[in-house]
């Protein structure tokens, strides 16, 4: 086998794992009406398995990515599916939803630092300046999750009960854990994180931290009820919402795959371009989305935009990383748990208070706030470094098409 043959084998083993992860993190949100009547629980308690799920993910993501700095990525990645996969089968054979969520929360801290891990091995076998591809096929994964993962799981679950969809997972998980060991090659913490980014810098790391924060808050206050909203606004029938969201996830894998192609030569404008569609798409919603032909597109749209964000926001983190790639992107883990999180709680409240007409409006305010900071603090770089660089000769290198500012070489005049 060739170099470059196993390591596209390994990417894609890498993308399956990626599935496994986000299937299995939000796994009880279609099976809520069937764990808790067979466990003696309430559906808000039963949905705790997602949120603790995510609280324990904000909790150990970075101390557990800095105590594994020096673990071979090989081993360490194989391990974590490993346990993911014993805990996720633990969790269909569950006699008590203690033991349930015990069984969850110990699989949410193998999350942490899969997440923090995966991203930078799989660029360490590709060519530079192609990081960019690389990532938006990895995160190939994350977007056919919702789309795939979780429907077919939801069915599995109706018609064999719901341990029968956690059997399948935990199946899943030992033979992606199986092909990782195999196929993914001997990779060192120094290969897979490299000291820093190859643009290091932390104002702008911090920036990105927060924007990723309020778009994926805005966002999953949306999705999260989003069904509701297509009935109760939009005023489709419950028998098609299955198609509706796989018209919304369906797009989100296409987008994905197809923003792979211009990631690598305009990192930060298709972040900001996809941060703009999303705003475009919810707050669209928000005024015409009792507009049955005009919520179809807006829907896909949303799915596009926010999945391909997903990939932009990794790849321009891994960039800009002011320290090591794999804490950056523990720390991008956390932000996004967190932003999930808040969502899912704030949506939840307009609902009770507002109605869910308003929750896209939100989102699209959230989302709007996160371009403004953005492109607010790449315009204050400029305008800073054209005072700086007045009255000076500047030796640059040749500037990329999203006109990043590296480091300059100036003599005084």
């Amino acid at each position: 086998m060739t170099h470059q043959r196993r390591a596209a084998y390994a990417l894609a083993a890498l993308s399956a794992a990626t599935f496994c992860y986000v299937t299995t993190e939000v796994l009880p949100i279609g099976l809520l009406t069937l764990i808790a009547p067979d466990l003696g629980r309430s559906r808000s308690e039963a949905g705790l398995l997602v949120t603790g799920y995510a609280v324990v993910v904000m909790i150990v993501a970075l101390p557990l990515t800095r105590v594994t700095r020096r673990v071979p990525r090989r081993p360490l990645l194989a391990g974590a599916l490993g346990v993911f996969a014993a805990a996720t089968t633990v969790s269909a054979f569950a006699t008590s939803y203690e033991v349930l969520l015990a069984a969850r929360l110990v699989s949410a801290t193998t999350n942490g630092v899969f997440w923090a891990v995966v991203f930078p091995v799989a660029i360490s076998m590709f060519p530079a300046n192609i990081r960019g591809r690389i990532v938006a096929r990895l995160s190939i994964g994350n977007a056919l999750g919702p789309v795939l993962g979780v429907p077919l799981s939801t069915w599995l679950g109706g018609q064999a009960g719901w341990r029968a969809a956690f059997v399948a997972m935990a199946i899943f998980g030992f033979v992606t854990c199986v092909a990782v060991a195999l196929l993914l090659p001997s990779v060192t913490p120094q290969q897979s994180a490299g000291d820093i980014g190859p643009m290091p810098d932390r104002h702008r790391f911090v920036v990105l931290l927060v924007a990723t924060i309020l778009a994926v808050t805005g966002a999953m206050g949306a999705f999260t009820y989003m069904t509701v909203f297509l009935l109760d606004v939009s005023g489709f029938a419950a028998a098609s919402l299955g198609l509706l969201l796989f018209v919304q996830g369906s797009f989100g894998v296409a987008g994905t795959w197809a923003v792979g192609r211009i990631l690598d030569r305009f990192p930060l404008g298709v972040v900001l371009v996809l941060l703009g569609l999303l705003s475009a798409a919810m707050l669209g919603l928000y005024g015409i989305g009792a507009s049955k032909a005009l919520t179809i597109p807006l829907l896909a749209v949303a799915g596009m935009s926010f999945s391909s964000l997903i990939a932009g926001i990794q790849h321009r983190v891994m960039q800009v990383a002011p320290s090591t790639t794999d804490m950056a992107s523990a720390s991008l883990s956390v932000a996004f748990n967190f932003g999930l999180a808040a969502g899912s709680l704030i949506g939840a409240g307009l609902l009770a208070t507002a109605g869910v007409r308003v929750i896209p409006l939100f989102g699209g305010l959230l989302t709007a706030a996160a371009i403004a900071l953005l492109a607010g603090h790449e315009m204050s770089r400029k305008r800073r470094h054209h005072r700086t660089d007045s009255g000076t000769w500047s030796v640059q290198p040749a500037r990329g098409r999203d006109a990043e500012e590296p480091e300059t070489t100036s003599v005084r005049t």
